[in-house]
């Protein structure tokens, strides 16, 4: 069954659907979350909670098409939600053990990363580790595909350049 119709079908009351749907898009929330929250324990809370708040708005989906979009949106608001809370505590900026076996080449990636803005942050993972496209990412940020394109370019300069050595924070 293709997602749509399993978010129609969950849209409708059909819970061994809306389960369905939600095992489709487990994996691509949860490293949504951990790239906002920076723990393996937060991101599974998050996709937790996420889920429980998709289950109960389920039938504000307007467009089934979208609900990869949707879920993405809610738990990028829960995510800022989190970091808003959090502000007061350290948050820890370490990859799970499992990925930065991998080499150093994903800790140079995570530091460059980090030292972009938040917002920067977001457009990258959304469109390069999430792989997304331009329109669905409009969407979730509300702003035009053009904003995104622009915006998105001006990151990967900044990547760019902090990866060539130029370092610095990148501004948004």
């Amino acid at each position: 069954m293709e997602e749509r119709e399993l978010a129609e079908r969950a849209i409708r009351g059909d819970a061994e659907a809306f389960v369905r749907l939600m095992e489709l898009h487990k994996a691509p929330l949860y490293r949504t979350a951990y790239a906002f929250l920076k723990s393996e324990h937060a991101a599974v809370e998050a996709v937790q909670e996420v889920t429980a708040r998709a289950f109960k708005n389920i039938r504000r989906l307007k467009e089934p098409a979208y609900a990869r979009t949707w879920l993405t949106r809610i738990m990028i608001n829960y995510c800022q939600d989190e970091l808003k809370k959090a502000r007061r505590e350290p948050v820890t900026d370490r990859m799970p053990e499992s990925i930065s076996k991998a080499g150093d080449d994903l800790l140079v990636l995570e530091e460059a990363l980090l030292a972009l803005p938040g917002p920067s942050r977001r457009l990258i993972h959304l469109k390069y580790f999430e792989d997304m496209k331009i329109k669905e990412i409009a969407e979730i940020e509300q702003v035009p595909e053009g904003t995104v394109k622009s915006r998105l370019h001006k990151s990967l300069r900044a990547l760019r350049d902090f990866m060539n050595g130029k370092g610095g924070r990148a501004n948004d």
